[in-house]
């Protein structure tokens, strides 16, 4: 190896440390956006896309937003972000005997965008069609509650695998609900869920804008206190 090139890996070995050794913001930000999810979708401020599958729903009522789903579905925020975030909410995975419970899936895209349009959204749910977008992916108990990764999605159809847990530790427990929250600053994006650091990722082709989107497949979850802070 060259001594640029070995220089240069190391440089991007210790942003790597760096950020795996940073913590939550020690303060939230500025409030941007909030959802109590008390009365039903704005369709204007809410875009759903639902695997074309009977017996699925997705509707807001008492302060939950649920996803209620044979297939894949994804609900995306119009809003468009950028710069530095924290994004939270509080999500469970429910097992109670419904038609579609099934432990997986707790999955989420942000910073998402599509290279040849406006906006990510006109899908149909299923997840083979969100191939083309460019963006950071997060999956918590997928595969039937088997694995936890992170991707990053290249906008060519390479869903490139950053990290991957498979322990118990990493994986889902029935009707426990979580607090998810995601950061992404200076070039660093971060997943923790219940303060528990669950992946980090310092990335050399930074995505710092896109469109935040709730995603599962064949399950019943329930989405509530949605929170995101600007953090420059």
């Amino acid at each position: 190896m060259k001594p640029l090139q070995w220089l240069l890996a190391l440089l991007l070995a210790l942003a790597t440390v760096l950020a795996l050794a940073q913590p939550l913001p020690s303060t939230p930000g500025r409030l941007i956006f909030a959802a109590d999810f008390e009365a039903a979708l704005d369709p204007a401020l809410w875009v759903t896309e639902i695997a074309p599958q009977a017996g699925s729903t997705v509707q807001a009522r008492d302060g939950k937003l649920v996803l209620d789903t044979r297939g894949g579905v994804t609900v995306w925020l119009n809003k468009k972000l950028s710069g530095n975030l924290l994004i939270e909410y509080r999500r469970r995975v429910l097992m109670q005997g419904g038609a579609n419970d099934r432990l997986s899936d707790l999955n989420q895209f942000w910073m998402a965008s599509d290279p040849r349009a406006d906006t990510p959204f006109g899908r149909d749910g299923v997840f083979e069609s969100y191939d083309g977008l460019q963006m950071y992916y997060a999956g918590i108990g997928g595969n039937s509650n088997t694995s936890t990764r992170l991707r990053k999605y290249a906008g060519n159809g390479e869903r490139r695998l950053l990290q991957e847990h498979s322990d118990a530790a990493h994986l889902l427990q029935a009707n426990q609900e979580y607090l998810v929250q995601s950061v992404t600053r200076d070039g660093s994006t971060a997943v923790f869920v219940d303060g528990r650091r669950y992946f980090s990722f310092t990335d050399p082709e930074p995505l710092r804008s896109g469109y935040f989107g709730l995603r599962s497949t064949w399950s019943r979850q329930e989405v509530a206190a949605l929170r995101i802070y600007q953090l420059d």
